[in-house]
Order: structure tokens, then C-alpha cells, then sequence
């Protein structure tokens, strides 16, 4: 007999599961594990994303872990930049890869690169980075040296990393510490000790399907398609990939829809009760990238705009019972919260806790400024 749970209860459950009911007490590279990785562009969003899900934390902690190697950054899910564990993220990056996105006869057109150049380029780059990390411009200037390789150098040099983000997919590149503001890469090895490979896809994707569901579940399998690489695997790959987990996962009724969870949660989400917690999550935060922002019942579908703007841009969102209910930015002292109207009367009690710990965590005084978008 299939479970029935409501929306609120799966809303619950994943701030629960995602360390925003209650906050966690997870390290730095615990809280990027539980999440499968974090969106990292903007490396100020990054650490944000992961010290408000921490109990206690301090600025730079997630630099550190950087340095320390206990975290890489890399181009990862929909070809973006993410934080990830080394122990963990390659498995993320097999089935990413598995995708072979360079082979496209489309994607070929627009580059100018073939798969066969694509895997030169791969052991050129693996060879340039041997001796340590380079810049954009280095990196470019060593590849374009080599025969064959030369009509790549304006696209290396572009700083959308599109010719190496099949390369990092694979596993032979990763971003290193920035020179001054300049990026630099290296080899993932290189970067950390921890490093534990890029396993069979085939073999990845059970653990990395159990992963996603555990904290973005109940979900469907496309939520999971669109979340890895936009969406665009094949339905038999992911069927038998999903066929894998055999019995561990389970289907249960969201009113009225079906949707899927590791089947050792089954009884914690079937008990979990409605939360009316308010948190300020930062811009890109995974709480709203992990199911997308297509989403409704995490983005309301009137909103999705006010969300998810141009170029890509995902703005900071206020959650209230476990869905957005509003935006908002920083203003010189003042937090400006723009409140969705049908999100009922804003909780001003709670947002300016929200805005005081906000404040804790930038160390900087703040004010809450709240307004009520029609």
C-alpha cells in the first residue's frame, strides 16, 4: 500500500533533512555532503548557503576547507560550479560526464571541438597541470603550444570554462586557489588528498539517486534528471539507473502525486508535523535548486520570476513553512524583505530574528525593512 503524505509534511521533512529545522551541527564539508554539493559562482552565496545551516560557525571556514582540501570546486550539475566533497563528488560528476554533452552533433557545431580533440585536450591539460595550478591565461598559453590544439586557445580563454567543463566532468581538472583575482586550475588529485576518483556511472548513480532523494525527496525522476544535468538524460538511463535501488526507495502519495523516497525514511517523514520556520537563505541556495525552481510547491508558480531573474540569477528567498514567501537583499544596515502577499501577514518576529542571526553570521548590525509585494 502506497503512503499518502501532504505537501507541508514534505516541506517539513526536507528542512529537516537540508539542516534549516532544526540547524545543524555538521562540519563544513558534513553540510556540503548532506546537499550533494553547493552552487559556488558566487563564493559569498556559497559560504552563506553552508554557515546557515550551522549552529556555529565562522567567516572563511569554507576557504579553509578549500585549502585544506577537505572540499574541491569544480563545474559539476547543470554546468555550473559546485562545492563538493572529494570523497563523494565524483560520483556526481560520473553521471554528469555519462551525459557526454561534447558528442552532440550540436554542440560540436557551436565549439568547433570534436570528441576527439576533446579527449587531446583532456591529457594536454592533465599534462600542463602536472607541475601545479596555472591560470586561465597560462593554462590556454601551454595548450595552444601544442599541435592541434591551437584553434582552442580563444575558447579556453573564455571565462564560461566551456572547454573544460567536459574535463572536469571527467575528472581532470579543478578550480585551484584564486592569484590575486585571477582563477586558477589544477588536477584534482592535486587539490586534495581525499580525492577518491570518478567511479562507474553505473555504480555511482544507485548511491547518488539514494543521495538526492534523502534530501530533496519525495521526488520524481525527472526532478532528479533536471536537478543532475537540465534534464536532458535519456529515460531509459535513468529508468535502469533508478531500477538499481531495487526495494531501498519507495513510493509514496503527495496529494494526489506520485513521487519517490529512500524507504528507511518512510517512517520519519509519514510522522513528520507542519513547520512554521522562517529562515533568509542566500542567492543560489540549494534548498531552491535542488527541486528547481519549476517547482510550485517550493516556488509558487506566480513568483517564479521574482526567484529565478535573468542570466540565470536565483535571488535570496525568504522560506516560511518550509516555501518561499518572499525575496530579499541587503540595502547598506537594512535587510529589504519583499513579501509575497499571498503568503499571508509577515511574521515580523521572525524575520527579524532571521535578520539578527543574518547579521551575526556577516558580523555586521542589521535592520529588517519589510514590504508586501502585490
Amino acid at each position: 500500500m502506497t503512503l499518502g503524505v501532504t505537501r507541508r509534511q514534505v516541506l517539513a521533512w526536507r528542512m529537516r533533512r537540508q539542516l534549516l529545522d532544526p540547524v545543524g551541527r555538521l562540519s563544513v564539508p558534513g553540510v556540503v555532503d548532506r546537499l550533494c554539493g553547493v552552487q559556488a559562482q558566487v563564493p559569498s552565496s556559497a559560504e552563506l548557503a553552508v554557515r546557515v545551516r550551522r549552529e556555529r560557525s565562522r567567516g572563511g571556514e569554507v576557504a579553509r576547507a578549500l585549502r585544506e582540501g577537505r572540499l574541491i570546486r569544480t563545474w559539476a550539475m547543470r554546468g555550473a560550479l559546485h562545492l563538493l566533497t572529494p570523497e563523494q563528488g565524483g560520483a556526481f560528476l560520473s553521471l554528469v560526464a555519462s551525459g557526454r554533452s561534447w558528442e552532440r552533433p550540436s554542440w560540436q557545431r557551436y565549439f568547433g571541438v570534436s570528441p576527439k580533440e576533446i579527449e587531446a585536450l583532456r591529457r594536454a591539460v592533465r599534462e600542463a597541470l602536472a607541475d601545479g595550478p596555472l591560470t586561465r591565461e597560462e593554462l590556454a598559453a601551454a595548450i595552444t603550444r601544442r599541435r592541434g590544439l591551437r584553434h582552442v586557445g580563444e575558447a579556453l580563454g573564455s571565462s564560461w570554462g566551456t572547454l573544460l567543463k567536459p574535463l572536469a566532468w571527467q575528472g581532470a581538472v579543478c578550480h585551484g586557489p584564486s592569484r590575486g583575482n585571477r582563477v586558477t586550475f589544477m588536477r584534482p588529485e592535486d587539490a586534495s588528498p581525499r580525492w577518491a576518483g570518478i567511479p562507474d556511472p553505473d555504480e555511482a548513480a544507485p548511491w547518488a539517486l539514494a543521495a538526492y532523494l534523502r534530501v530533496y525527496g519525495p521526488a520524481t525522476i525527472d526532478a532528479f534528471a533536471r536537478w543532475l544535468a537540465g534534464g536532458w538524460f535519456g529515460k531509459r538511463t535513468l529508468r535502469a539507473w533508478f531500477d538499481a535501488l531495487g526495494d531501498r526507495v519507495a513510493e509514496v502519495d503527495v496529494d494526489g502525486e506520485r513521487a519517490y523516497v529512500p524507504a528507511e525514511d518512510l517512517e520519519e517523514l509519514a510522522s513528520m508535523p507542519p513547520t512554521s520556520a522562517v529562515r533568509l537563505l542566500p542567492g543560489f541556495d540549494q534548498y531552491v535548486l535542488g527541486p528547481g525552481t519549476a517547482d510550485a510547491n517550493v516556488v509558487p508558480a506566480g513568483r517564479r520570476s521574482a526567484v529565478s531573474r535573468q542570466a540565470g540569477w536565483i535571488s535570496p528567498v525568504v522560506i516560511s513553512g518550509g516555501a518561499v514567501a518572499g525575496t530579499w537583499e541587503l540595502d547598506g544596515d537594512g535587510v529589504r524583505v519583499a513579501w509575497f502577499r499571498e503568503a499571508g501577514r509577515p511574521p515580523r518576529r521572525a524575520l527579524d530574528a532571521e535578520v539578527a542571526r543574518l547579521g551575526s553570521l556577516l558580523d555586521r548590525e542589521l535592520r529588517s525593512v519589510v514590504s508586501v509585494e502585490v
